[in-house]
């Protein structure tokens, strides 16, 4: 078993790095390799804006190469909570913007031929309990009604030719698709680059001071300077950027990769091909990947991953669950074990702005596969002066109590989400 992710290990390495010392004046700077900073950079390549993107580890190390390789719209909460919480208005417009960011993830592949397994699956909530299917679908009628028709409420029976696991049915929602998460992240910085991007890899910004209009950013390779700065490190936001550590709850997430298997087991597992989301508060979602592993998630452990050991001990939680869904494939060899952080919010919905003369995009809460790419575009736009098209801009944002960056609550936050999935 490789203690690695699947997408790193499966995908040919971004070979467009800038060498030499980091130094000049950029129009931007983009802070963070992941989707948000590389579509931000192409967005703004393409219009001629010199940019320069500065990346503490490699192109797609963080999140954007640590995921489950769901594309998934509708939201983190249910359409119904989101109402109530953001408005009707609001609410709506984020929902949309899902459904835009998988579009627009469809329209760049194609037009920088980016070769990534793209394929519209669609995405199956499944009801883990009886009682969760009646949740499920009084938030499918008013989706279904308001916001997307392109849904559909499936039974228990319905879901005999979608998964080979007893669940009590499930919302589909057909827009949701897939991809190979490593091929698609090199793709697009090789895209920003040949655009005219600048992409430092291994130059983690260390300082950043402004004054007379500029931002100065210090990395291990030396300094740039910049007429606007656009954060987009999520998880992996370094402690200067105090305002973002104060307001991301940093969360391990972790998977599994099986061995190939065989037609034979994909038809008692996966014959739908889908996407798939359990609806616990600590729930599993999977997925085939192109070379038919089953890629299997969850929150094993709240904390972050650290080291092998620590990976080791989230695969053998990630392995029983795997086998508590599925248990035709208990026995299946496990070729991939890996973990990330995910960068959530406390109410789970994104961020995206400008405060302190810094751009920013972040927060996506474990929905960030979809919508980062479309968000980094639209921060572009707004950087250039074009329409603001920001779903989220002026949500008031406050600081999570007691949290200064090191999230010591995370083991009480996952004791008490068991607890409710206990009883609910």
């Amino acid at each position: 078993m490789q203690f690695e992710s699947y997408w790193h290990d499966t995908a040919q390495p971004f070979a467009g790095g800038a060498q030499g010392p980091v130094e000049g004046h950029y129009d931007v700077a983009v802070i963070g390799a992941g989707f948000t900073g590389l579509a931000a950079a192409r967005q703004l390549a393409k219009t001629g804006v010199k940019v320069v993107v500065l990346e503490a580890e490699r192109v797609g190390w963080g999140a954007s190469g640590r995921n489950g390789g769901h594309l998934n719209n509708g939201l983190a909460h249910s359409f119904l909570s989101a109402k109530s919480a953001l408005g009707v208005e609001r609410a709506v417009a984020l929902y949309k913007a899902f459904d835009d960011s998988i579009d627009t993830i469809e329209a760049i592949i194609a037009e920088e031929g980016i070769d990534c397994n793209f394929r519209r699956a669609g995405k199956l909530k499944l009801a883990s309990k009886p009682q969760h299917f009646d949740a499920i679908a009084r938030n499918f009628e008013a989706v279904h009604r308001e916001v997307d028709p392109d849904t559909a409420l499936l039974t228990a029976s319905d879901l005999k030719n979608e998964v080979g696991s007893p669940f009590h049915g499930a919302m589909l929602s057909k827009k949701s698709a897939m991809m190979h998460m490593g091929r698609y992240v090199a793709g697009l910085a090789t895209a920003a680059a040949r655009h005219g991007a600048v992409i430092f890899e291994r130059a983690a910004v260390t300082a950043h001071r402004q004054g007379n209009g500029r931002h100065s950013l210090t990395t291990a390779r030396g300094s740039v300077t910049a007429d606007h700065v656009l954060v987009a490190t999520g998880a992996y936001t370094p402690s200067l950027f105090s305002y973002f550590r104060r307001r991301i709850v940093s969360v391990g997430s972790f998977l599994i990769a099986t061995r190939p298997l065989t037609d034979a087991e994909i038809a008692a597992t996966m014959p739908g091909n889908r996407t798939c989301v359990t609806s616990m508060n600590i729930g599993n979602y999977f997925r085939l990947s192109p070379d038919k592993r089953l890629i299997f998630g969850g929150r094993a452990r709240f904390s972050a991953t650290s080291d092998q050991r620590s990976d080791s001990r989230s695969g053998d939680i990630l392995r029983a669950s795997l086998a508590e869904i599925f248990p035709q494939l208990a026995g299946v060899e496990i070729d991939y074990c890996w973990g990330g952080l995910v960068d959530m919010t406390k109410d789970r919905y994104p961020r995206a702005g400008y405060v302190d003369g810094v751009w920013y995009a972040m927060g996506y809460s474990g929905h960030g596969a979809q919508l980062s790419t479309h968000l980094g575009m639209i921060m572009a736009d707004a950087i250039l002066g074009k329409v603001d098209r920001n779903p989220i801009k002026g949500l008031e944002w406050p600081a999570v109590p007691g949290h200064f960056g090191k999230p010591w609550f995370l083991p009480l936050v996952g004791l008490y989400y068991k607890t409710l999935d206990r009883f609910q």
